[in-house]
């Protein structure tokens, strides 16, 4: 299950089926994720322990898209509920002092991901 393309697949959902069902896979690979982070860190605050790993800085280009993604469906992919270690990882992720100042923002994501559903609804079917 790679929950990236699932997540992705929420933007060019074009009927609220589809855009279910990419939700629905997206879960399914965040709660695989989550399971990962379990073994992992061995109960760390990380991937690798406790300090931030390759395997953590491999998953920040896609954390800035995730809390877009949430943004614009209006749904959280990373639940408290679902994936409590992953909503605390990412957390502590993002509030590292070497992170801070690159963390793409969230609302300036959030407007490139419009636009790119506006184009996927805009082209024609292949």
């Amino acid at each position: 299950m790679l929950w990236f393309p699932s997540v992705f697949g929420i933007f060019k959902a074009e009927t609220e089926e589809a855009k279910s069902e990419a939700v629905e896979q997206a879960f399914a690979g965040l709660k695989l994720l989550e399971e990962a982070f379990e073994k992992c860190s061995k109960g760390k605050g990380f991937f690798g322990g406790d300090t931030i790993g390759y395997l953590g800085i491999a998953l920040w280009g896609f954390l800035g898209w995730l809390k877009a993604t949430e943004k614009i469906i209006g749904i959280e992919l990373l639940d408290k509920a679902k994936t409590p270690l992953l909503v605390g990882w990412a957390e502590r992720f993002c509030a590292n002092d070497a992170v801070k100042g690159v963390m793409p923002e969230t609302d300036k994501l959030v407007e490139f991901g419009k636009m790119l559903q506006a184009k996927f609804k805009a082209a024609p079917a292949q």
